[in-house]
């Protein structure tokens, strides 16, 4: 019945219609227009709800055709509330022969990581303190402010120079851990506090997109370091990871780069352009193509800051010689 399921026995609990799956049958349905996904060994159909998806249709179709319980607890800080809108998408659960988890995932290490959060919770390190995050967002600023107070009073000279561009990284740096937190929705209890602040300290601080950040990020911790899931290993054909992807570009016959040599180019190509050209030009092509005006505004808003203060000291190509430094 319904989809490959089985009735259950009169008075048993099926979920909704009494409908019971064997993990096989819920693998079966991981596709583009097939999605269905198991919480709490409730079994879910998300095929279209996906695309409402507030957190983004990549990251709750990640799981398709899989366990989703410990992702959907991490993700949800009031699971409660969300439950309400997972009732219309219920059409039944595991038998009662299944595993609690599907073939993929190692029960030993779920258990331990189940295990660490319950201690986690009940010493409410989870909790977090908005006046420790607003005093280092005011640090932040203080440097920057610095940076600038430094050239008023002492000049460009190289020694000045290197100082400014050194109080300049360390608030980058500082600000990118920053917006991290609020990113996460972690420091206040309205969602849209948390929003409207990651807004200014990765636009404003930073030049970057909010939303970019989510959509790569969220996938990120959905699905850590997995190939086609996981963006942070998208590497664009310059570099080959892992042990399926050289097999792969092999047997395709896939030569962008000469990857036998890629220990050897990494550091000239690797970190040197990561931020500077290939995040700058991504965030832009994001915002764009996706008429995110409002994150664009964010972001040009940082170089209009920035450029009216360096340029007096350094002119516009000393400006960008020192942004893409920092």
């Amino acid at each position: 019945m319904g989809g490959g399921g089985q009735q259950t026995e009169p008075g048993s609990s099926g979920g909704r219609n009494g409908v019971l799956y064997t993990w096989e049958e819920v693998q079966k349905h991981c596709h583009k227009m097939d999605k269905w996904l198991v919480i709490n060994r409730k079994v879910y159909n998300i095929t279209e709800w996906a695309k409402r998806h507030p957190g983004g249709m990549r990251v709750i179709s990640h799981y398709a055709g899989e366990d989703a319980t410990d992702a959907f607890h991490a993700f949800h800080p009031e699971p409660e509330f969300v439950r309400k809108f997972l009732k219309p998408l219920l059409i039944g659960e595991l038998a009662p022969s299944e595993p609690n988890l599907d073939r993929q995932k190692n029960a030993i290490i779920v258990q331990d990581f189940r295990a660490l959060r319950e201690q986690v919770e009940k010493a409410d390190l989870f909790r977090s303190d908005p006046l420790f995050f607003c005093l280092y967002l005011g640090h932040i600023l203080l440097l920057e402010a610095l940076s600038l107070f430094l050239l008023w009073n002492w000049g460009t000279g190289w020694t000045q120079t290197l100082l400014c561009a050194v109080i300049l990284t360390t608030a980058q740096s500082q600000a990118g851990w920053l917006q991290h937190d609020f990113g996460h929705l972690s420091v206040f209890k309205k969602s849209r506090w948390n929003h409207l602040v990651h807004k200014f300290v990765i636009g404003h601080l930073k030049g970057a997109s909010a939303n970019w950040w989510n959509h790569r990020h969220f996938q990120h911790h959905a699905k850590p370091n997995i190939f086609s899931k996981d963006p942070d290993v998208n590497m664009l054909h310059a570099l080959v990871l892992g042990k399926t992807q050289p097999v792969e570009y092999g047997i395709k016959k896939l030569k962008y780069l000469p990857y036998n040599h890629q220990h050897q180019y990494f550091f000239l190509i690797g970190p040197p352009l990561l931020i500077p050209v290939y995040f700058s030009i991504q965030i832009m092509h994001t915002m764009f193509s996706r008429r995110d005006w409002v994150d664009l505004a964010w972001a040009l808003s940082y170089y209009l800051r920035y450029f009216y203060c360096y340029v007096p000291y350094y002119g516009f190509l000393g400006s960008i010689a020192l942004v893409t430094f920092v």
